[in-house]
């Protein structure tokens, strides 16, 4: 038997690795299976290049628990290890032997699977126990070895009985620790984790009944066995090529990385590179809703199979979060414990990469099937309007497939919407004035006026249109967005037509005089206008500006535009001096009467606006019900 000293330059490096290295206990499970991973994909290329004669076989990895004895093994039917390598590998700290085989065999190895994190990530085992064992049996014609850790710098090394090749993980699990004794605890890390790790790995065993026989007779009682319960898919959806899979293998992927998720998603993108970097993954788009704040981290990172996060920040651009998939990348740099991403430049690479191949999935879908992309483009359009704004590269691309929809569901792109319009919505100083509503239904008279006027108008409905349309303007020269309940309809697009007052200035002044004295003096500025006699007497306009930079300074968060976000909001009451009202007002010689005939049609103009509200909206209510009596 043999006694040392582990080789570390602090006198207990446990206690540091336990409170410090690793930022939550259950990963150990994540670094062993890992570990044992390794070993056995290590075996595996050795086998392949014919560096050795050992049989492969189909090795598997088990995970087991015995609770009395508060123990959990791991135990793999890898390469093992011989007595030096336990030496070398275990007793020397953070010096990882998978790190040494990658650079042996870095040409042959580059997509063997490897990990590539032995050293430090076998000491994570002493966060959950007091005592740790390895069993071990190297594939080289050695003998066995036993090497036991109190979780102190001793350790004792001594020959052992084993005779199968592999390696045998023993926790004696702390006292502190004795959760994850539990088999449900286990078994929700090893879904977690290792869902999708290269090797099979088994936890327990199940029943399950041998097949019919052709022949049996009609009372023929199946022959039940039991058999191992391997608890991932060693072979996920992303590891294979896109032309091995059709759409009902990436929906049956996506319900298997999302088992609560019942919604089928909407398309998939399928990521596979391998110079400059390494990357495979799917991502999906699923439905999503006109809401900035959905929730995020849905989207898996892994290296190698092994699951290391779901947040994704910095690998893929921030507006792609919103996704949902997995992501599977060597190439990108984690910290020792695999928890955190480092800041790297090959970071800024792949989310690049993921930004132009999310762009031209786009792009080909819709140019292949726009019949298809149309209907759901309401689905996903929260999430492309973001990236336009926040990803240049994403937003060169966008034109080509982000979409305009009218109130009436035909689709525009931005070019083809252009032409469109062009005819018929270019003001008397060329510019051509897109019309727009942001809500169908409470905006519903001001579309009825311009559509009667022969105008389209578009539904642009997300939270950050505002954000959306100034850039659009600003990078399309003469090209302006004008909402349409923001003035009256002769005005959203000036031509070069005059209207006809039927007042004179005289009775102009006398009735703005006799409004202004009812209107609230805050937030209301009353214009004259001659429109159509059969046009609303009154109308209530929020000027397009002053709304615009309001809303641009409210979802910019904070008081941005200069707190505008805490300016009251201005509207124009607009009078229609050709309306039979306005002469009744005129022509009505009881103050009380006007009065009341005012504010009626003022709250009118404000209930279709969705201004009218609590104690005035209660008040309209029982006046009208008086005045029908």
């Amino acid at each position: 038997m043999t006694t040392g000293k582990i080789n570390v330059s602090v006198e207990n490096i446990f206690p540091l690795i336990k409170k410090f290295l690793y930022s939550d206990h259950e990963i150990f499970l994540r670094e062993l299976v890992s570990n044992a991973t390794d070993a056995t994909l290590k075996l595996k290329h050795l086998t392949t290049i014919g560096e050795t004669a050992v049989e492969y076989g189909n090795p598997i990895i088990e995970v087991k628990i015995d609770k009395e004895a508060k123990k959990i093994y791991v135990i793999d039917q890898g390469l093992g290890m011989t007595a030096k390598e336990v030496e070398k590998y275990i007793n020397q700290v953070a010096f990882s032997g998978a790190e040494e085989f990658l650079e042996k065999y870095k040409d042959s190895a580059k997509d063997s699977g490897i990990i590539g994190h032995f050293g430090l990530g076998f000491y994570s085992a002493f966060m959950v126990a007091e005592k740790v064992e390895i069993i071990t049996k190297s594939y080289k014609d050695e003998p066995a070895v036993h090497w036991i850790c109190d979780g102190s710098p001793e350790f004792t090394l001594e020959p052992s009985d084993k005779t199968t090749r592999g390696t045998e993980i023993v926790l004696h699990v702390a006292e502190d620790s004795l959760e994850f004794l539990e088999e449900g605890k286990i078994r929700d890390l090893l879904k977690k984790y290792n869902k999708f790790m290269p090797v099979p790995i088994k936890f327990g065993t199940h029943k399950e009944n041998l097949p019919v026989p052709e022949d049996a007779p009609a009372d023929y009682q199946p022959e039940e066995v039991e058999v191992d319960t391997i608890i991932n898919n060693p072979n996920p959806a992303w590891t294979k090529q896109p032309s091995e899979l059709t759409e009902a293998d990436y929906a049956d992927f996506y319900h298997e990385l999302y088992p609560t998720q019942y919604d089928e998603p909407l398309f998939n993108i399928h990521l596979n590179v391998d110079y400059p970097f390494n990357l495979t993954g799917i991502l999906y788009f699923p439905k999503m809703s006109a809401d900035l704040q959905v929730q995020k981290d849905k989207i898996q990172l892994y290296q190698n199979q092994v699951y290391v996060t779901d947040n994704v920040e910095g690998i893929v651009p921030e507006f792609l979060t919103m996704l949902r998939g997995v992501i599977d990348s060597p190439d990108i740099p984690l910290n020792v414990s695999r928890s955190y991403l480092q800041a790297d430049g090959a970071v800024k690479k792949i989310s690049n990469y993921i930004t132009r191949k999310v762009a031209d999935k786009l792009k080909s879908l819709f140019s292949e099937n726009r019949e298809d992309f149309e209907p759901k483009w309401n689905d996903i359009k929260i999430v492309l309007e973001y990236g336009m704004l926040s990803e240049p590269k994403f937003y060169e691309k966008a034109g080509a497939f982000v979409l305009y929809p009218t109130i009436d569901d035909k689709y525009y792109t931005l070019e083809e919407l252009k032409e469109a319009l062009a005819p018929n919505q270019t003001d008397k100083d060329g510019r051509l004035v897109v019309l727009y509503a942001s809500n169908k239904e409470a905006q519903h008279g001001y579309i009825s006026a311009a559509k009667d006027k022969g105008y389209e108008v578009v539904l642009l409905d997300s939270p950050i249109v505002s954000h959306l349309i100034q850039k659009l303007e600003a990078d399309n020269d003469k090209l302006t967005f004008v909402r349409v309940d923001s003035d009256n309809v002769n005005k959203l697009i000036s031509k070069d037509e005059e209207a006809i007052s039927k007042l004179s200035d005289e009775e102009k002044d006398k009735l703005k005089t006799a409004i202004e004295a009812v209107v609230p003096s805050t937030g209301y500025t009353v214009q004259l206008e001659a429109m159509d006699s059969n046009a609303a007497p009154f109308m209530i306009t929020q000027p397009e500006f002053m709304r615009r930079m309001k809303e641009m300074s409210q979802t910019s968060g904070g008081g941005g535009m200069f707190g505008m976000s805490n300016f009251p909001d201005m509207y124009n009451l607009v009078v229609n001096t050709n309306s039979e009202f306005a002469g009744s007002i005129l022509a009505n010689t009881d103050d009380a009467q006007r009065e009341a005939a005012i504010k009626q049609a003022l709250d009118l103009a404000k209930l279709s606006q969705n201004l009218l509200k609590g104690e005035e909206l209660t008040a309209f209510v029982k006046r009208s019900f008086e005045l029908i009596k």
